[in-house]
Parts: structure tokens; C-alpha cells; sequence
């Protein structure tokens, strides 16, 4: 036997071109339906008439079978790694998975045949001799259908809705239905169909699954007991489950049996053999309740973008195929950096960890973790609407809006000392350090909180909803950021995917691509849905200037003897850029660091916000030992140089930008007040080099000769960092969330 699609949904789609269209129907009935109804009516031509109006109304609504929707079956959906075989989860209502013919063992078709329609192969639709033979055997007190499998098919299927309708009406309906369905498919055809859809019990639908199911083998591998177990089940799913209830389904399986060898399918050996076995059941119970097997920190993200995309619906049963954009390697790589620092003894049971790496030029995401334990409330960190306080992290914003708008980081200096004071709140370094005057490139690196703030409110600086435009454009979701001079030191939030597909921008020379966990999801019908074959559209948001020029800044984060992520640098000797983030009394703590390859940012807090155990360097350790293994595969690269943008010779920003006296609020007064600290100092035109200049940002990187120290130094050296104010609420108020930084022991 030969059958010629493989599942429902393959047939109908070359139905139109598989055999010619049926002649419309008109408003007679088929002889065969005439003869078994009319029988029951009264005899005569008004009564004939009569049955036919009566017949015609109840069929005029059926379902097109030349309608390829009319047969969409729940098929499970099945999510991919990025290699296309490593299954990270099916999702499904009724596990589903379609198989031809050649896939079935034959001991299931002989016994399906031999059990639910002997004359299968002999009737067109409907069986009259087995509706005779019904009739009998139950006048004379026992019990049996008449219902063939192409009726039982029509009924699980087109009229699904109308199942539990025990009425003439829609028996005739039914009927009629099978018959068309013969005119134009052939048997085996049908005879798939309804093995590839029937409810075998325990959630399963079709063959394939229960077998894999009950028995743990495909459908082509059952043997003859196993098949006749299996064949019996779908007369009744819950009595003849052999999980449920074994001796049930023992004698049921018997009786597959001997009507098989009524039908000369097996012989009397065969048939005493298979009877004398037991069930022997190898159950495959489903690893996940909620079909997810791998990564469920990222394949449960994938998911909820498909429902947000399509619907729940055409998720769960769709038949979608989906691949992503994990990298399993890196996952595992990613898993045991985070496992590594939740052991090492410093980490409270409070503290999670977080982590999202994409790679920069498609903005796929290779790895992800999003808390402590999935099991506990699938909480994902790593992409919850409501992120977290970003700390001195976002400073990058500040600064390439600065860059953006022509002010040059190594020969503009402002005032780093402190406090400042905005809007009633004081602004500390950390440890309370004055470290005179900066340029932009020296404040970053040791993340002066004075320093950027005069930045924001200096005359001529960067106006707060300039850098929220940045962050927007970079990736953030900017529903949380508000034009305050305190968004520069993290006030807003966002999560770990949306800062590592920001700073990703930097390390593709200023074009955003938009992070994704999916590259392809193809239909059951192989339609493909979505291709990001070659990463996510990308857009140029700063030039390949403006994004160089703000990496050479952030080198000396990590190289600089006063940067504060010297624990970030690899061991390979990989450059590295990035920036640390550290929120009042290290709630939060961050490190978003870049290479040319990757981009990965890291999280390490508290979910509810209660201060945390403190180390300086966790974010940095577990980033380090992260990248180390992610990019060993990769060439050690540079980032590609560009000529420095054009800067201007004072801050950018015209007065037609600043607002009158009266029309201002009063926090842009205060900044006015706070702004007269400002030291605007420019050199003339920038050279071809902009790391130099009083900046070491193009200090050929060296391994962190003590990768592993956590610990902030004793007494803040120069170039420290940030603090919290010690007394919050008290005094001299408190600083503006985004608090303090220690800086790494040089």
C-alpha cells in the first residue's frame, strides 16, 4: 500500500490537483443515503418528497472537503536550538506527529481494518451489510457500530463540533461526508488520516505518538501485541487505557487479536503467542509538564513571543516549526558561569544572577538565564517588562549623546568633585571622593557621579531627553525613562537582553539590530512564517565614528588604572569595552562588556529589591568566566577603527535650545544653579587618535594578572567609582538611585 502525503494537512493541499473537483452538489442526495432513509419513512411520493426537503436542509451547510482548513488538526509545535536538532520543546493541547504509511507497522493497519471496518476496502464511504449486521446483532441483545473509518474520520474531524450530537441529522450529515471524501481520496490515504488523528488516550493523537507513548518505539517498530494493544484503545480512550486500566485493555487487545485472525490477517500461532503476552507497558512520561526540555529561562521567552506574534492557539496547535537562535554550547557555558559563582560561598539564597549574550551583527540572542531557578515561578529576569534600576551603566548613553552632539570625551573637563546638588537631592562620588577636574574619558572610567551630572545640567550639556532618544534607538523600551538630569546616573530600568542588544550596537559600529531568539518558523504546510536567516533588519543609529569613539572611552573602564571592571578583562587578552552599574546599596549590580564578537551584559540583585551581600566584582566574575569559554572558538580581534567624529570646540547645543527664566521648572533651575560648577573647558580640533589625550583607552589590553579578586579596595583611590550616601533621608539627603561603585584594586 502506497500513500501519497503524509498527513491530513499534505493531502488537502494537493487536493485541488490531485484528481478534478467534484461537480457541485446539488440538491439531491446520494442513492446510497435515499435507501437507508427513506426505508424508515412512510411509503409514497409526498413522503418521498417529503425526505428529500428534509435531507437537503440538514446537508446544505456541510464543510467543503475540497477546503483545505476544513482538516487542520492540532499538530504540536516543536522549538528548535540553533543547530536545528537539539529539541527545546513541543507544545501542544494533543500531541500530534503525522507519519506516512511506509512508517506504520503493518500488524496496525490489519488490525485497525480487522476491528473497526472489515470491509474497509470494499465499501465507498458507508457500509450497508455492516449497518444490516449492526441492526442485528443489536435487536438480538449485543452491541456494535456501523460507523466505517471514513465516517469515524469525518466525525473526529469536519464535524468535530457536532460529535456528541446523537441525532439523525447528524449521522446523515456524516454520511454524506464520507462519501464525498471517497470520490476523492483513495483508501490508504483515508486509513492514514484517521491513524494520524485518533485520540489513543493519555493526550495522545495518531499512532506515532502513542506508540512512542506506550511503548516507547515509532509506530513502525510494533510488534504484533503492542499494535493490538494499541488498536484497541480508541473504541474507548479512558476504558481501554492499559495504564489506567490494564485488565481492560488486556481483553480488548485479545479481541484485536482474534478478529484478526478472523480475518485471516495473522495465523493461530501467531494469534496464541501474541494473546500470551502481558501489556508490558515502557512508558515515556513527558519530561516537562509544560513541554519545555531545555533552557527554560530562554525557550519560555520564545514561546511568549510566538503568542504574542500569532496566538495561543496556533501555538499549541498549529504544527509550527520553530529554530531559534541559542547556541547550546554557549548555554551550557553560560549555565555553568552562573552555577560556578551561585557555589563559591559569597551569594546569599536571596541573590540571583541574570545573563543575555547576543552576537552583535544579528542580534540573535546565544544565551540567556533569567534567575535563580525557573521551577519556582518562571520569573524571567532577563526579559521582564519591569527590569531593573541600570545604575551607572547607563552613563554609555550619556556618553555617546554627548559624542553624537560634537563634544570630544578626552579634551572636555569638567568638575568632578563633589557633591552636587539637583532638585533637593546630593549628589556623592563614591566614598564621598573629590577627584578634581576630568575629562569625560577619566570620569567614565572611574564613573564619577558628579561628574555626569554636570555633564547633563552644564550649560550647553547633554539634555536628559537627548539621551533618552539614545537609549530608545540603541534597544531600550524608554517606558521607564524620564527627562531628569538623574536618568544619566541609571534611575531608569531595563533588563538584561535590552542593555546587551544596546551595548551590541557599539560593537557593530553603530547599527541596532533588534534582539531575537528566533531565526525561522516554518508552518505544517513548510510556509515559512518568519526568516531572520541573517539576523534581525539592522539600523544605523550613530555612525562608526561616534560608536568607535565611545568604545575607546569605555576600554579604559576595563584598562585604565582608575577604571572600575578591571576584573572583567579576559585571560585570552580579547579587548573588551563595557561599563559597570552599581544602584544605592548595591540593590543592583552590573557589567555590560562587548568585544567585536559578542555582547553580554549581567545582573546580579535581589528580586525584591532588599540590599544585597556585597562584592564588587560579581557581575565581572561571572561575565569573565562567561566570555572566556564563549569566545574560544573566535580569532582574537580589535574593534574596527574609524577617523574621530567632528567635534565641535564647545559643548553642542545652540541657545535656541534653552528655555527663558519664567517658562523654567525647577529642576531645570537648580541645574542651572548645579551647572555654574561646570568647567567647560575645550582643546581645539580632536586629533586622528581619540584614545590618547590624558586617556589610555587605546592601551593594548593585558589578563587581569588577579581575575578573581572581589574585594573593593580599603581607602577609594582616584578614579573610585560611586557610593551611596551612608545617611539616606538624614542630612544632606540621599543620592538619586544609581548609587555607588567600588572601583577594582589596580
Amino acid at each position: 500500500m502506497v500513500l501519497r502525503e503524509p498527513c491530513v494537512s499534505g493531502i488537502v493541499s494537493r487536493m485541488r490537483t490531485r484528481r478534478k473537483t467534484r461537480d457541485a452538489r446539488t440538491h439531491g442526495i446520494s442513492w446510497v443515503l435515499i435507501i437507508i432513509l427513506v426505508s424508515l419513512c412512510v411509503v409514497g411520493y409526498g413522503g418521498y418528497r417529503g425526505v428529500l426537503a428534509l435531507f437537503d436542509s440538514w446537508t446544505d451547510d456541510l464543510p467543503d472537503v475540497n477546503d483545505a482548513d476544513a482538516f487542520q488538526l492540532a499538530e504540536k509545535t516543536t522549538i528548535l536550538a540553533n543547530d536545528g536538532s537539539t529539541v527545546l520543546a513541543e507544545l501542544y493541547l494533543e500531541n500530534r506527529e503525522p507519519i506516512t504509511i511506509d512508517k506504520v507497522s503493518q500488524y496496525v493497519l490489519n488490525g485497525t481494518v480487522a476491528t473497526e471496518d472489515e470491509r474497509f476496502y470494499q465499501h465507498k464511504g458507508v457500509d450497508l451489510q455492516g449497518i444490516a449486521r449492526a441492526v442485528a446483532v443489536n435487536l438480538t441483545g449485543g452491541q456494535e457500530g456501523a460507523s466505517t473509518i471514513t465516517q469515524q474520520f469525518v466525525r473526529n474531524t469536519l464535524l468535530s463540533s457536532e460529535m456528541n450530537d446523537i441525532t439523525v441529522k447528524r449521522k446523515v450529515r456524516e454520511m454524506e461526508l464520507a462519501i464525498q471524501l471517497e470520490k476523492i481520496y483513495g483508501k490508504d490515504e483515508i486509513l492514514m488520516m484517521y491513524l494520524n488523528t485518533i485520540n489513543y488516550g493519555d493526550g495522545c493523537y495518531g499512532i506515532q505518538s502513542a506508540a512512542q507513548h506506550y511503548y516507547s518505539v515509532d509506530a513502525s517498530d510494533l510488534t504484533l501485541a503492542q499494535a493490538a494493544t494499541l488498536v484497541g484503545i480508541p473504541n474507548s480512550p479512558t476504558l481501554y487505557n492499559p495504564v489506567q486500566n490494564p485488565d481492560n485493555a488486556l481483553q480488548r487487545r485479545n479481541l484485536v487479536l482474534s478478529r484478526m485472525l478472523t480475518n485471516g490477517y495473522i495465523t493461530q500461532d501467531e494469534y496464541n503467542d501474541a494473546a500470551a503476552e502481558d501489556l508490558d507497558l515502557d512508558v515515556e512520561e513527558p519530561s516537562s509538564s509544560d513541554g519545555i526540555y531545555k533552557y527554560p529561562w530562554f525557550t519560555s521567552y520564545v514561546r511568549d513571543t510566538l503568542e504574542q506574534q500569532y496566538s495561543t492557539d496556533v501555538v499549541f496547535k498549529g504544527g509550527l516549526t520553530v529554530t531559534t537562535t541559542i547556541d547550546p554550547q554557549m548555554q551550557e557555558y553560560a549555565e555553568e558561569a552562573v552555577e560556578n559563582e551561585y557555589n563559591s560561598g559569597t551569594m546569599l539564597d536571596g541573590q540571583e544572577i541574570a545573563l543575555t549574550c547576543v552576537d552583535p551583527h544579528t542580534g540573535f540572542i546565544k544565551a540567556m538565564i533569567g534567575g535563580r531557578d525557573y521551577s519556582e515561578d518562571q520569573f524571567n529576569i532577563a526579559t521582564s517588562s519591569k527590569g531593573r534600576q541600570t545604575g551607572s551603566s547607563f552613563k554609555m548613553f550619556t556618553l555617546a549623546t554627548a559624542i553624537n552632539q560634537g563634544i570630544d570625551p578626552n579634551k572636555t573637563f569638567i568638575d568632578c568633585n563633589g557633591p552636587v546638588t539637583v532638585s533637593g537631592a546630593t549628589i556623592y562620588n563614591f566614598g564621598h571622593h573629590n577627584y578634581g577636574t576630568l575629562s569625560i574619558a577619566d570620569m567614565t572610567a572611574c564613573s564619577s557621579n558628579t561628574g555626569y551630572i554636570r555633564l547633563v545640567t552644564g550649560k550647553g550639556g547633554v539634555a536628559p531627553q537627548s539621551i533618552i532618544d539614545m537609549a530608545t534607538s540603541m534597544g531600550l523600551s524608554g517606558a521607564t525613562l524620564k527627562p531628569y538630569p538623574s536618568i544619566t546616573l541609571g534611575t531608569g530600568e531595563a533588563n538584561t537582553t535590552e542593555m546587551a542588544s544596546a551595548y551590541g550596537t557599539l560593537a557593530a559600529n553603530g547599527v541596532h539590530h533588534e534582539a531575537t531568539g528566533i531565526v525561522k518558523v516554518v508552518d505544517r504546510n513548510g510556509n515559512v512564517l518568519v526568516d531572520n536567516t541573517n539576523g534581525t533588519d539592522g539600523k544605523q543609529v550613530i555612525s562608526g565614528n561616534v560608536a568607535y569613539a565611545v568604545t575607546q572611552v569605555l576600554k579604559g573602564v576595563v584598562y585604565k588604572s582608575n577604571g572600575t571592571a578591571h576584573a572583567a578583562a579576559l585571560p585570552s587578552g580579547q579587548v573588551v569595552a563595557g561599563k559597570t552599574g552599581t544602584t544605592d546599596y548595591w540593590r543592583d549590580l552590573w557589567w555590560c562588556g562587548y568585544t567585536p564578537q559578542l555582547s553580554c551584559s549581567v545582573w546580579v540583585g535581589s528580586r525584591d529589591n532588599t540590599l544585597i551581600q556585597y562584592s564588587s566584582t560579581w557581575a565581572q566574575d561571572v561575565w569573565r568566566h562567561f566570555m572566556t569559554d564563549a569566545l574560544s572558538d573566535y580569532p582574537i580581534e580589535d574593534f574596527k577603527k574609524y577617523d574621530p567624529p567632528a567635534y565641535s570646540s564647545k559643548f553642542a547645543g545652540s541657545s535656541s535650545d534653552k528655555k527663558s527664566d519664567d517658562t523654567k521648572t525647577a529642576e531645570e533651575k537648580a541645574a542651572d544653579d548645579s551647572s555654574k560648577d561646570t568647567t567647560e573647558t575645550q582643546t581645539p580640533a580632536a586629533t586622528d587618535n581619540p584614545g590618547t589625550d590624558n586617556s589610555n583607552t587605546n592601551t593594548t589590553p593585558t589578563p587581569n594578572p588577579n581575575p578573581g579578586n572581589d574585594q573593593p579596595s580599603p581607602t577609594p583611590n582616584p578614579g573610585g567609582g560611586e557610593t551611596p550616601n551612608p545617611d539616606p533621608g538624614g542630612g544632606g539627603g540621599g543620592t538619586e538611585p544609581g548609587g555607588g561603585e567600588t572601583p577594582a584594586t589596580p
